[in-house]
């Protein structure tokens, strides 16, 4: 079963490419600028460039995510983020707009991570003891991610 715990909404900044890697793939940077994070069970915020996602592109169009960066709970709470996952345009029409940073509909990408947390021992210290799977959204700029506990 899954019940949704939080989105985090986060701004991008700074993007950076090594294209091609000695592998032949397309390695990337993205730093977390800043975001928000809302929710029944969590709120706070992206502590600004904390971290942020250094993505492989597949000579094949899937792009694999790794990211990492620092959540700051309503509490003051320091909350350490990683999370990896993938996401792949239906068609090479949506990769190209989505490459060109331009919007996507969600119908036409899949987009899902799968995070893990480290927090402090307390009230936030349920995020180190549960799976969660994260559906996530492409935007200019941007990514929202709805991440859910698997109960």
């Amino acid at each position: 079963m899954l019940e949704h715990a939080f989105t985090i909404s986060i701004e991008l900044a700074g993007f950076r490419q090594v294209a091609p890697t000695a592998l032949g793939d397309t390695r990337a940077a993205v730093y977390a600028a800043s975001g928000k994070v809302e929710g029944p069970k969590l709120n706070g915020r992206i502590v600004p460039m904390s971290g942020g996602d250094f993505p492989l592109t597949r000579p094949n169009g899937v792009i694999d995510f790794d990211a990492r960066y620092l959540i700051e709970a309503d509490d003051g709470a320091i909350i350490y983020l990683q999370s990896r996952g993938f996401r792949w345009a239906k068609t090479p029409a949506i990769a190209a707009r989505m490459a060109r940073n331009e919007p996507a509909d969600p119908s036409e990408y899949y987009m899902r991570v799968s995070p893990k947390f480290d927090a402090p021992a307390g009230p936030h210290e349920w995020l180190t003891k549960h799976m969660f799977v994260g559906v996530a959204e492409k935007l200019p700029g941007a990514n929202r991610i709805h991440y859910f506990q698997v109960l």
